[in-house]
């Protein structure tokens, strides 16, 4: 039998036996469990929701031809670091380094994230003073920042706890300034983060 006739195989028993809604793997649409990892897609750059046999295909990060790459799960509390040297004029913010140097920064809004490019030489200064910045994973661990309020949080996450803070913010979000919701889903957002290697 193919491998390709296999994996029909797999797709039609899954969607027999699946539950009928729920997220499924976005290789071989397995039904996954609400906690699943993910995929960084660099030719759609986002993430794809993956179940567990799959993620163990991409441990290697050249798995894929290099296309994909398994988003980390290490969180880092980092002591604060003066973010405003980057030049972005927002409070709650996630840095991302990709590959080829450049830095981007994306913001949580009612449309989703915002984003702007970064000063690739004030990242590298900044990584210079924080050697933890030099270690992320490009594309796959972001810089997450809030200091917003009496907040002042600095991590070093998975690009994908980014990326479920920004929904959470754009499903609770009324109004121009975000309402009433936003700020408490914002705080237990934080408040759930925890150190992991």
């Amino acid at each position: 039998m193919t491998a390709d006739g296999a994996l029909a195989r797999i797709i039609r028993a899954a969607g027999r036996t699946g539950p009928a809604a729920g997220e499924r793997c976005e290789l071989c649409a397995a039904p996954v469990p609400e906690e699943h990892r993910h995929l960084h897609d660099s030719a759609e750059d986002g993430v794809r929701c993956v179940c567990g046999p799959c993620a163990v295909l991409f441990t290697d990060s050249g798995a894929g031809g290099g296309r994909f790459r398994l988003v980390p799960r290490r969180r880092v509390r980092l002591p604060r670091i003066d973010t405003a040297v980057l030049g972005v004029p927002v409070g709650l913010v996630f840095f991302v380094p990709r590959a080829d140097g450049t830095v981007t920064a994306q913001g949580p809004s009612p449309a989703g994230a915002m984003r702007w490019e970064v000063d690739a030489a004030a990242w590298r200064r900044l990584a210079d003073q924080f050697p933890q910045l030099a270690s992320m994973e490009p594309e796959v661990e972001a810089l997450l920042v809030n200091t917003v309020q009496e907040f002042d949080q600095h991590w070093i996450v998975p690009v994908d706890d980014c990326f479920r803070m920004v929904a959470a913010i754009r499903r609770e979000w009324r109004g121009l300034s975000g309402g009433g919701r936003v700020w408490p889903v914002v705080q237990e957002f934080f408040a759930g983060l925890t150190e992991r290697s």
